[in-house]
């Protein structure tokens, strides 16, 4: 399913780009992911004895599946609230870099900035990846809209998943958990590759997966972001010394 062209009558109201918003899960591989890894966060909720209730409201407000298990796990250990809430928060920096990179896809000169609050909460990695494929086809007053359908679709596919995965969870073993939950980091590092255009995107990747062994063998507990600021520092300055040859 294509998307109408940028100067097509389908784009004139706000409804129908959140709808075509909506239709275009069906267009991403990571609609499926998310669906196979918010089975395994459903599981863990009821393993760990939470209600379905609050497992669908962990989606709903936090939307983030490495947060959420962040949240399940370090609650369901007996860590008091203010302890989960700040490592929840801790594990939501790595989202500030693509909120920032998207929302000046959607803005306008008349945008107000309340109107960017819904699409900030709703971008998490699947978003970012998917807003940069599909907002250059879609007309920048319509943006906001778009996007809005495309995360409201995301994120009832993954209540869906939740509530499936709850009643299923005395039928997933531990193993087949892991392995669920495993496949999110490889369909976002396949994302990534496959989206990565520019000389830079494809530096920081590589030095990225280079760089993380040596990390972790530092044993500090911050590994993936060690690797990852030294791998975009060299990638930034690779870009830079491009652009100033050039």
């Amino acid at each position: 399913m294509a998307l109408p062209p940028l100067d097509s009558p389908q784009w004139q109201s706000s409804w129908r780009a959140f709808a075509w918003g909506l239709r275009s899960i069906t267009q991403t591989i990571l609609t499926i992911v998310l669906f196979v890894t918010y089975l395994g966060i459903g599981a863990l909720a009821h393993d760990t004895h939470f209600s379905l209730l609050w497992a669908l409201a962990s989606t709903l407000f936090v939307w983030a599946g490495p947060a959420q298990i962040i949240l399940i796990t370090t609650l369901g250990s007996g860590a008091t609230i203010i302890q989960s809430a700040i490592a929840v928060t801790v594990s939501a920096i790595r989202l500030f870099p693509m909120v920032v990179s998207v929302l000046p896809l959607m803005r306008t000169p008349t945008t107000k900035r309340r109107e960017l609050i819904f699409a900030a909460h709703l971008t998490a990695v699947t978003l970012w990846v998917e807003c940069h494929r599909f907002l250059p086809q879609v007309p920048r007053e319509r943006r906001i809209a778009f996007v809005h359908g495309l995360g409201c679709g995301l994120v009832s596919v993954c209540l869906c998943a939740n509530t499936v995965g709850y009643f299923l969870a005395a039928n997933l073993t531990q193993t087949l958990g892991a392995a669920i939950l495993l496949l999110t980091p490889l369909s976002f590092l396949f994302s990534t590759a496959r989206n990565s255009r520019e000389v830079a995107d494809i530096v920081a990747l590589g030095l990225g997966i280079l760089l993380y062994p040596l990390a972790a063998k530092m044993n500090s507990g911050l590994d993936i972001l060690v690797s990852g600021v030294v791998a975009g520092t060299i990638a930034y300055g690779v870009h830079w010394w491009r652009e100033v040859r050039a």
